[in-house]
């Protein structure tokens, strides 16, 4: 006998202290911005013993790495998951282009650092700091597309990606929207996708 979509279904499972505190963490830093939010704050938000985030977390420090960590993961995730639902190279880079410049532009938490504490964001994304952040944030979105190029370039076309996206995201009077399509669009076909064609295989279109 076939199950009802009810029985098939798995059950969803409650949030972990870590979900709960991730996400407290990144509503304390839209509210009140990363220097004023307290372990206290967070706790409150979480819904949770101060005690109980120090027993996972240790301190201030270890939670906004592991904040930071589990947003990145989660963002590279859905930049991958729009990419895999194009079927063409250029639709590919295109979704991965518009869906991370989104990302960016509604995490809440993100946008308040960038307006009002810039100094705590600036020294991770730019010189040393930055290129490294543009080599972790390549090769998280790489796997989207080894569909269309040779296994060698996948992460460095993927650094690109990520150096177009933060370039536009990080210049307020930038002419062009990256979360529009249409603009994405225009933007890959003139200066994106010529370089990244080069190294292109016969695989996709």
């Amino acid at each position: 006998m076939a199950l009802s979509t009810a029985t098939a279904e798995a059950p969803s499972l409650p949030p972990t202290v870590e979900d709960r505190a991730v996400r407290a963490t990144l509503a304390c830093v839209a509210r009140h911005g990363l220097a004023k939010t307290t372990f206290d704050d967070v706790a409150r938000e979480a819904g949770c013993a101060r005690a109980t985030l120090y027993r996972y977390f240790g301190g201030k420090r270890q939670l906004v790495r592991m904040t930071v960590a589990r947003e990145a993961a989660r963002i590279a995730a859905a930049v991958r998951d729009a990419a895999d639902a194009e079927p063409t190279f250029e639709g590919a880079v295109v979704a991965m282009i518009v869906r991370a410049a989104r990302e960016l532009r509604d995490n809440e938490a993100l946008q308040f650092l960038f307006a009002f504490e810039p100094e705590l964001v600036f020294p991770h994304v730019t010189f040393d700091a930055g290129n490294r952040f543009l080599v972790g944030a390549g090769s998280a979105v790489a796997p989207a597309l080894e569909r269309f190029l040779p296994a060698d370039r996948t992460d460095r076309a993927g650094e690109w990606l990520a150096r177009v996206v933060l370039t536009h995201a990080l210049s307020p009077s930038s002419p062009i929207d990256l979360t529009d399509e249409a603009a994405a669009r225009a933007l890959v076909r003139e200066l994106v996708l010529p370089g990244l064609r080069a190294s292109e295989s016969h695989v996709g279109g």
